[in-house]
């Protein structure tokens, strides 16, 4: 268990509200490391055990109801169990989970994501995102035959070694614990809406960037967004010199706009990789773009060019259950307001958030777009332009006391937030979840005053 001291109040009505929970994680320490099986799930002193959720809601194994801003880790646009998308799921779970063949799904899914994603000429399913970002690199590497990969501080696109630095740790661009400090040596790291710097990485690695991979509106969901001219400039500038052009929307990827980020920018990548809403909920992701860089998958046209096909395989690519639940979700993306609705909510909740802390005479800054909620825990935050915000520091906040303990009391109040802290808001959150929020958050916010962690 961690170290949290229960002297804290905060800590206490956390505890004294979720035995449960303590006592699932206890179990879940003996067969886990950190008792957790994803990393942004490690909470003091114990995270959430969660039995079911519907909605923009979800429960836990004591009984508790919460306002959920975790949303599936950004895959839940609509929210928990939308009745079409379960609907789709049950009757495919009776005709079959896995036939290890083609289906008529994953053709009428890959159809979908065509119709709707601008750079999509050719598709190629995968697992998740973290495969369809590593498939990207090696496309990138094998058409262009360079080897190096440019990168932006604070960006994440999964956990394969060419992303394991330079997102949440070693700015610097050298090696986490288990990479190959050859492999850092080949990524090429600038900072965010820092245009002459970019110029000047790409002028003095020119010739050997294979691609160029960012989160098209900053990173984590614009936790430091990105001005559009930087994104504009890039792919000038990646046109010019003949290097792939990778939009990472695994995040933005139906959830900006129906074409993604990059029909909201109008700007258009050489690859896109996508999952989260993809898959609606369930595992699976993607690789979209230019049709003769994924035609290096093709046995045929592999042959015609007279090069070596790339290998890929994997078990569950295009898994039938999943592309039941990817239709019927892109189906409502399409056809419905949802994602209107969800960024009318969040614009909502960031204005509403912002007048409880002035309230509170708290100087936070809350921002975002489109679907997103960020607070960055500074004291004077209020008056930063979220754009100058560095990676590093954004990072450092999330992992100060007043962060740790956010947290906690806003669960204490009935509300999850992801732990950056903020959420991505869905279609399913409604006035009631609204009100929830924010008195929520004024309750925390005093909390944390007696506990004098705000001045």
């Amino acid at each position: 268990m961690d170290a949290t001291p229960t002297n804290s109040p905060i800590i206490a009505a956390y505890l004294e509200r979720t035995p449960g929970s303590a006592a699932a994680y206890a179990r879940a320490l003996n067969a886990f490391p950190s008792g957790i099986t994803h990393d942004n799930r490690y909470l003091r002193p114990h995270p959430l055990s969660v039995t079911h959720a519907r909605g923009a809601r979800k429960w836990d194994v004591d009984g508790h109801v919460y306002v959920d801003y975790v949303g599936g880790h950004g895959a839940l646009l609509l929210g928990h169990a939308h009745p079409a998308v379960t609907a789709r799921v049950t009757e495919q779970l009776a005709k079959g989970s896995h036939f290890g063949a083609n289906h008529e799904l994953e053709v009428r899914w890959a159809e979908l994501v065509r119709e709707l994603m601008p750079s999509a000429e050719l598709v190629r399913f995968t697992s998740s995102g973290t495969e369809a970002t590593l498939m990207a690199l090696r496309l990138a590497r094998a058409v262009t035959g360079r080897t190096k990969i440019l990168r932006v501080r604070g960006h994440f696109h999964g956990w394969h070694d060419h992303m394991a630095m330079g997102f949440q740790s070693h700015f610097d661009g050298s090696a986490t614990p288990g990479v190959l400090d050859e492999v850092a040596a080949q990524i090429v790291l600038v900072d965010p809406n820092d245009e002459a710097g970019l110029i000047a990485a790409l002028d003095a690695s020119d010739g050997t960037i294979a691609a160029a991979i960012l989160e098209p509106t900053g990173s984590g969901y614009g936790q430091v967004p990105l001005e559009p001219a930087f994104v504009a400039t890039l792919r000038r500038e990646t046109e010019r010199r003949g290097i792939v052009l990778v939009f990472d929307e695994v995040v933005t990827g139906f959830r900006v706009a129906r074409g993604g980020a990059q029909a909201a920018l109008g700007v258009t990548p050489d690859l896109t990789t996508l999952a989260k809403i993809l898959a609606g909920g369930l595992p699976g992701g993607a690789v979209v773009g230019r049709r003769d860089l994924l035609e290096r998958l093709d046995f045929e046209r592999a042959r015609a060019l007279g090069v070596e096909k790339i290998a890929h395989q994997g078990t569950y690519n295009a898994n039938p259950v999943s592309a039941a639940a990817g239709l019927a979700t892109l189906e409502l993306v399409r056809d419905t307001d949802a994602i209107e609705r969800a960024h009318a909510y969040a614009a909502r909740l960031r204005e509403g958030a912002r007048a409880v802390l002035r309230e509170e005479s708290v100087g936070w800054l809350v921002y975002g777009q489109h679907t997103g909620l960020h607070l960055f825990l500074d004291a004077d935050g209020h008056g930063r332009r979220p754009t100058g915000l560095r990676p590093s520091e954004v990072k450092a906040r999330a992992a100060t006391e007043i962060a740790r303990k956010l947290r906690p009391a806003m669960l204490a109040q009935g509300v999850d937030l992801a732990p950056w802290p903020g959420g991505p808001a869905s279609a399913a959150h409604d006035d009631d979840d609204l009100d929830v929020t924010l008195v929520a958050l004024r309750a925390a916010v005093r909390a944390l005053k007696e506990e004098g962690e705000l001045g």
